[in-house]
């Protein structure tokens, strides 16, 4: 496979509550083939509660996620990261994913949803069961969104079931799970691939998915039986 820089660099933006060693191994073959990446912890930043682009229009004091948004915006690559909590998705997660679904109504140039052309996948990890519920609920949102899913597009870590070690604390095993390494390589490699063809071709072709187009009146063939 050529190097990205020299077709056209792709990017990749990491939003994560947790997990970030587990990011770190997919972010090692990225860069590797010329990916530039970027990530951001999302309790660092002030992200409001709403579905709204900026929540700060409507009553909140603040709100970092019209920032974070041209971020994801202007890459080619998203992943999610987080803990599973109570076997569910942690609250953080939740609130990502909503703020995401606030932009969901904005238009590309070509009249589609804003983020169709782009792939995305997830990390989770954790010491009780969840993982692949976890991975259900994040992958179904981000294609609902307008993301494309590639192939095996979720990585996970558990421990024991019970109080126990997280990933990286010493005697966890995460980092060394073949299981594990051989899912984040693989998710890596699947959002590289989508990536590139999706790039190469210019994105998702334009037409019978254009949400201006429909408002203007166009049907792309659908037959409506009132006018038969």
């Amino acid at each position: 496979m050529r190097r990205a820089e020299e077709r056209g660099e792709l990017t990749y933006i990491g939003i994560r509550h947790e997990g970030a060693a587990a990011c770190a191994a997919s972010l090692s073959i990225m860069t590797k083939h010329g990916v530039a990446v970027e990530t951001l912890r999302a309790v660092d930043h002030d992200i409001a509660t709403g579905v709204w682009p900026d929540m700060t229009e409507h009553g909140w004091p603040a709100d970092h996620w019209p920032g974070i948004y041209q971020r994801v915006l202007a890459a080619d690559i998203l992943v999610l990261a987080g803990p599973i909590w109570l076997g569910d998705n942690s609250s953080v997660m939740k609130r990502v994913i909503e703020r995401l679904y606030a932009c969901s109504h904005l238009l590309n140039e070509a009249g589609q949803y804003a983020y169709y052309g782009r792939v995305g996948g997830c990390l989770i990890t954790g010491n009780e069961d969840g993982v692949k519920h976890c991975a259900m609920n994040v992958l179904y949102s981000l294609q609902h969104l307008g993301y494309v899913i590639p192939p095996q597009a979720d990585a996970g870590w558990i421990g024991e079931a019970g109080p126990g070690p997280s990933y990286l604390d010493p005697g966890s095993g995460g980092p060394d799970n073949d299981f594990t390494n051989r899912n984040t390589t693989f998710m890596t490699w699947n959002l590289l691939h989508l990536a590139r063809m999706l790039k190469d071709a210019g994105g998702i072709p334009a037409h019978g998915n254009q949400r201006s187009e429909w408002d203007a009146g166009c049907r792309f063939d659908f037959d409506n039986p009132d006018y038969r």
